[in-house]
């Protein structure tokens, strides 16, 4: 069975529909002080998959909490997490005196209360093992590049595509060598949330079409950048694919501005821009788990 709460109930049951499994919202009741009470199905299977994308963590993660705690009380003896988005990877080091690593603790904080965590593309560049830094029995990352690629078969004629930084290539590569197509990265230097340099790779942008890619965007900033920067050196046309659509406030309006024609983005997390489903992808490797 399926659990999913109603954020993401849409992908939680076309999901379900892929395996031929039921899918069952969990009720969840808000009280005035911000507590909320939970209402899991009265009967649970012993496999029992939870559907949650964990941006805008901190709540959710309670939610989590809760669910796998009481579900565990029902005497389910199989906990899955399908989390397409996975919080707080990005604080993998202490850059500072007295930093939280957040990264391993929120992944040791899933895996206690999953046995089987399931994500896209994480955050994750200075480990190379999603199973590193979430200790669960299974821990899978999948990567979003042979979906991505798919749709801009159907909807770019040989783009040039850009990465914002080489922490991109590996998505940027992924996509563009199968399909012969040209490919590069910027260099990024980043001194805030919102103060960011690119400077663009020595290649000749005049009448290109360029597709952007990335795995996550959340102001904006890096990308709108990179956007005027290939406007200016003569772009034809810049469009942006990304894997994780966290856009914060004014993200959008940040990109139209700079000059980027069409925002492309998979359903990791709910977004107007989505356009590319990860419920294949999900349930190819979902399928191997559950047979």
């Amino acid at each position: 069975m399926i659990l999913c709460f109603d954020d993401y109930a849409g992908q939680a049951r076309e999901l379900a529909d892929a395996l031929a499994m039921p899918c069952r919202p969990i009720d969840r009741h808000r009280f005035p002080d911000g507590e909320v009470k939970l209402t899991l199905p009265a009967s649970l299977p012993e496999h029992v998959i939870v559907y949650r994308s964990l941006d805008h963590p901190n709540e959710k993660l309670i939610e989590l909490l809760l669910v796998a705690s009481a579900a565990r009380e029902q005497g389910v003896k199989e906990l899955t997490l399908v989390a397409p988005y996975l919080c707080y990877m990005r604080q993998d080091i202490a850059f500072n005196p007295g930093e939280v690593v957040s990264q391993r603790i929120i992944g040791r904080f899933i895996a206690d209360l999953f046995d089987n965590v399931m994500t896209v593309d994480p955050h994750l560049h200075r480990v190379h093992q999603l199973k590193d830094v979430v200790p669960a029995k299974r821990a899978l990352a999948l990567q979003a590049t042979p979906v991505m690629s798919n749709f801009l078969q159907t909807h770019a004629t040989a783009p040039v595509l850009l990465g914002p930084d080489s922490e991109s290539e590996q998505w940027v590569k992924a996509i563009a060598e199968p399909n012969g197509w040209r490919y590069a990265t910027c260099q990024k230097q980043r001194s805030g949330d919102r103060e960011v340099n690119i400077t663009l790779p020595d290649i000749d942008f005049r009448d290109q079409a360029v597709v952007l890619l990335d795995d996550i965007i959340s102001s904006g900033e890096t990308i709108a950048r990179a956007t005027v920067a290939c406007r200016e050196q003569g772009a034809a046309s810049v469009d942006v694919l990304v894997t994780h659509a966290l856009f914060a406030p004014g993200a959008e309006d940040r990109l139209k501005a700079a000059g980027v024609r069409h925002v492309w983005s998979t359903n990791s997390v709910r977004h107007d821009t989505n356009t590319v489903s990860l419920t294949g992808l999900l349930h190819e490797a979902l399928q191997a788990w559950v047979d």
